[in-house]
């Protein structure tokens, strides 16, 4: 299982994902979900993914080889077209290949083919936006009332995304909020771990340079954790108890 979390402010885009791919007593895998397309000036495009890693590389792997192949023109890629709109078809239409070369040989062996996205970026001409895509190919633009998504084991860190998030937000504060969320899902699913790899994108910059990976022994990580579970603590003993 996995975590992503993709954010939508005024100012930007805000993309967190987890690396552990395989929880177990004596079998845990670490493998990167964050990816980034860019062409300085022009566009920067993020696609974050959940469910089946090997489903998933290989949607990652179409995507990078139609750009290698593409330089001519003749090929629509992430570099090329003009819109989100139009990278999110690209990414649904990748999965949809994968699904149908191997979409049989994996039902017969009773894999799962599970897999979601998030898709977000900029590309010069049009506003920051953000997507999911689904197994099937298709997929949903984020609206004003939610602007975010998750996927993977998202039911932990949901409820702080809910009553925290406001449109206005500094991309930092997004980034504490985000990691706050993960605070929360680590505590209470094993499937999910660091390290967190974490991308800030300042709308209009069309540069992916705010990135960074968040470690186990990461100290900004720690003390917030260590200050988020004060602070709740802190807020339940000032709430009056039940009467009965």
């Amino acid at each position: 299982m996995t975590y992503c979390v993709g954010l939508k402010l005024d100012r930007g885009l805000v993309f967190a994902a987890d690396t552990r791919t395989n929880a177990g007593v004596d079998n845990v895998s670490t493998f990167k979900k964050l990816h980034v397309w860019e062409k300085p000036g022009d566009r920067v495009i993020t696609l974050l993914s959940a469910g089946n890693l090997a489903v998933t590389q290989a949607v990652v792997s179409i995507l990078t080889e139609h750009i290698a192949g593409g330089l001519d023109g003749n090929r629509a890629t992430l570099m090329n077209v003009d819109t989100m709109f139009q990278a999110a078809r690209l990414v649904g239409s990748a999965v949809r290949e994968v699904r149908a070369i191997d979409g049989e040989a994996l039902e017969a062996s009773a894999e799962n083919f599970s897999v979601t996205f998030i898709l977000g970026g900029q590309i010069k001409g049009e506003d920051p936006r953000l997507f999911q895509v689904y197994s099937a190919g298709n997929f949903i633009e984020v609206s004003d009332d939610t602007p975010y998504l998750q996927i993977g084991e998202h039911k932990y860190g949901k409820p702080i995304l809910d009553r925290v998030t406001y449109a206005d937000m500094r991309l930092g504060e997004g980034a504490k909020m985000i990691l706050l969320s993960f605070d929360s899902t680590l505590r209470s699913n094993l499937s999910v771990g660091l390290p967190i790899d974490l991308l800030l994108y300042n709308k209009d910059s069309f540069s992916a340079e705010r990135q960074l990976r968040i470690e186990k022994d990461d100290p900004y990580f720690r003390k917030l954790s260590k200050a988020w579970s004060d602070a709740l603590r802190d807020a339940f003993t000032e709430i009056e108890e039940l009467e009965v």
